[in-house]
């Protein structure tokens, strides 16, 4: 089923879709990055520089800095036209190809995320809250793969890290979106903005290859900080989850209707989801520090 990775082959790898250099307007060298995401404990990163005029459009060529136990995804922060809201387009882009050609003039934020779904990449609605994306823009986009439902540095920049509200209604309109957490590093002195956001993405190999088919085929889930094990769905009535240690598990839909459980320490949970009426369902597991994780959604009729 899509978006749903834990009876999938392979095993879990940690890896961060969004963050820059100094080839934009990070403040580190792509080569300190990529060092910095590693010595974190990282499996993989897209540095996604923003692909602009102003730094000459870079897509950052990181196949230098993988290893046997760390690689890199090629992506960018795609920019073109505007938004209903007056700002310039946000639209990550995962696995393209080193050639894409800048946009033209004439482009839209729209036609420009086309052009890279039809590369094959990864392509997503960047920080919608951030700089206030409507549903109409986030709908003009087309078939994109996910939405960006949590930002690091977005959370001391203006306080708009958490975009799931404008996804749950999209998503309770019936728009199968995937969704990803991610930090955006730009070693920014102000914000705490490293390893603040990620994803676990379930493949059986550490190559771009099987990473970006699993993104694609939405085999992973987002985090800032508690892991997810396993979660199961029992004959539409129950879900149970196992996680690392947590206060809450929950797990929610269209509408308010949430199954929950809280206490200390809790590693496994089973629930009952029966009076849950929503074509789909997602889980969230939060920690004792604040920190959460999220599956992406499960619609139901997929199963």
């Amino acid at each position: 089923m899509r978006g749903f990775p834990f009876d999938q082959p392979g095993r879990f790898w940690r890896g961060n879709l969004h963050c820059h250099s100094t080839l934009s307007d990070g403040k580190l060298p792509a080569a300190e990055v990529c060092r910095r995401y590693q010595e974190a404990g990282y499996d993989f990163i897209s540095l996604t520089e923003h692909f602009m005029a102003s730094y000459d459009f870079p897509i950052a060529d990181t196949r230098p800095f993988r290893s046997a136990g760390f690689t890199t995804l090629i992506g960018s922060e795609l920019h073109a036209g505007e938004t209903e809201m007056g700002g310039v387009w946000h639209i990550l882009a995962v696995g393209l190809p080193l050639d894409f050609a800048p946009p033209t003039a004439q482009e839209s934020g729209p036609q420009l995320a086309a052009r890279a779904r039809a590369t094959g990449a990864f392509v997503a609605a960047a920080h919608p809250q951030w700089y206030t994306l409507t549903q109409e823009d986030i709908l003009s986009l087309g078939e994109i793969d996910a939405i960006e439902v949590y930002n690091g540095v977005a959370d001391d920049g203006n306080d708009r890290a958490d975009s799931w509200q404008l996804t749950e209604v999209l998503l309770g309109r019936g728009r199968r979106y995937l969704v990803y957490a991610a930090d955006d590093f730009h070693y920014i002195e102000t914000h705490h903005d490293f390893c603040r956001g990620w994803v676990w993405v379930k493949a059986e190999e550490l190559t771009p290859e099987a990473l970006l088919a699993s993104l694609k085929a939405g085999y992973f889930y987002s985090s800032t900080g508690p892991q997810l094990y396993d979660v199961q769905l029992e004959a539409g009535r129950r879900v149970t989850v196992r996680c690392s240690p947590a206060e809450r598990v929950l797990v929610n839909g269209r509408g308010p209707a949430t199954a929950m459980a809280a206490g200390r320490g809790l590693t496994e949970v089973t629930l009952d989801i029966s009076k849950l009426t929503s074509p789909y369902l997602r889980v969230t597991v939060r920690d004792s520090l604040g920190g959460r994780a999220w599956t992406n959604p499960l619609w139901l009729d997929e199963l």
